[in-house]
């Protein structure tokens, strides 16, 4: 561990949410490095990473030198920070950490210190700046409105979903959530929205007419369906994911979209005969990820997201599923584990803990089958599986992040 993720673990922790003056101070005294480069700002309840994953093979099989700006990571924090899918190296990580240190001790003279996230979000802008970028595909880290990247002024903003998370920072409702989700639209830019709840859907067309901006909607302007893609101007068929699960597909259309218009925008010429392959060699760690056979890693870390885990399981038909559960306590747990036992009564739950943070534990598993070591009880189910047994480990990402670091290692 170099020296800077040294001083950015011991920001972890700081949650500052009163608004985006102390960032806007942070950029400006950077000379503003997120305006040096277009962007794609992306937000969502879920689907963020594999939308911003396959707009990142799209733009990169294009000849374009794509930035990204995801989270959490699964292997190391140099992994948020991407050109073309490859990490931000080490000596860069350190190189430009330290001009951010140097640049808060002017910052504190007015403002509070900076979160881990917000140094982050830093880092990736000026790493993005000195490798003159085509374009950065930025994800949102909660929310939107008040959220550390919203001091961006992207030229396409995106939102993949809006569902119940967070509710704690973004409101107890769909309709306050979407109100912080709708607030990365700029004025008289564009914005795209997946297959939203009703009175989200309502947020996001009302906000985008008081900004003036051209709104793009799935189901309406742009479909996929039938492994095809459509819009009012092309039509793609025969699309092959890489990337599983039937909801993949509206991330898919959303990644299209944005790709086919920030294209459109920009002047540049596409060559539509590479966007198939593009698509087809998409993946992205720990979404319904195979990691070894019939072992998937998915990180469900909330009902949204977990119903779509659901649905993906009960499709494999004549197998025998089972569901190991790692989440934190800080999370609607108990909720999840009630949902899964309503969907799932043949699927066999358990229960475990992990390393990171506050996890749950076996006063927490209640009445579910609890192991405190989920190592051993995926190598016993490793030993004594056939082939019909399938196991799904899902929960926090940083549970999956933990499980996929194990298993990459054995």
């Amino acid at each position: 561990m170099n020296e800077i993720e040294k001083w950015l673990n011991g920001r972890i922790g700081l949650n500052f949410r009163s608004g985006l003056e102390r960032m806007q101070r942070a950029v400006d005294l950077l000379g503003n490095p997120e305006g040096a480069y277009p962007v794609i700002h992306v937000t969502g309840t879920n689907g963020k990473g594999s939308t911003i994953a396959f707009m990142r093979n799209l733009f990169a099989d294009q000849g374009k030198k794509v930035a990204s700006f995801t989270s959490p990571h699964m292997v190391s924090v140099h992994d948020r920070i991407c050109i073309n899918g490859l990490p931000i190296s080490d000596t860069d990580f350190v190189r430009l950490g330290r001009q951010i240190q140097e640049m808060e001790s002017e910052l504190v003279k007015t403002h509070d210190q900076l979160s881990y996230f917000e140094i982050l979000t830093l880092l990736a802008f000026l790493y993005f700046r000195e490798e003159q970028v085509d374009l950065a595909l930025i994800e949102v880290g909660i929310g939107g409105l008040l959220d550390t990247t919203n001091v961006l002024d992207g030229q396409v903003a995106v939102v993949t979903s809006v569902g119940l998370d967070h509710q704690e920072t973004l409101g107890q409702t769909l309709t306050a959530i979407a109100e912080q989700k709708a607030g990365i639209f700029k004025k008289g830019r564009s914005a795209i929205i997946g297959p939203l709840p009703e009175e989200a859907r309502r947020v996001c067309e009302q906000r985008a007419a008081s900004l003036d901006l051209d709104l793009y909607e799935y189901g309406r302007d742009f479909w996929f369906s039938d492994r095809s893609f459509k819009n009012t101007d092309l039509l793609l068929s025969h699309l092959i994911l890489g990337l599983q699960g039937a909801y993949q597909k509206e991330n898919a259309a959303l990644a299209l979209q944005a790709f086919l218009l920030f294209m459109k925008q920009m002047d540049w010429e596409i060559d539509f005969s590479l966007l198939p392959s593009s698509l087809q060699k998409t993946h992205w760690a720990g979404r319904l990820e195979e990691i070894s056979p019939n072992i998937y890693l998915d990180g469900a870390h909330n009902l949204p997201a977990l119903s779509r885990l659901v649905e993906f399981i009960k499709g494999q038909k004549g197998k025998t599923c089972s569901l190991l559960f790692g989440a934190l306590k800080r999370k609607d747990y108990s909720g999840m584990l009630a949902y899964l036992q309503e969907a799932l009564p043949e699927v066999q739950v358990t229960v475990t803990s992990f390393d990171y943070g506050e996890s749950v534990g076996q006063a927490e598993a209640a009445d579910f089958e609890y192991v405190a070591d989920y190592r051993a009880f995926i190598e016993s189910f490793k030993q004594e599986q056939t082939a019909d047994q399938v196991l799904f480990v899902t929960g926090s990402l940083y549970f999956i992040a933990e499980v996929r670091a194990y298993l990459q290692s054995v």
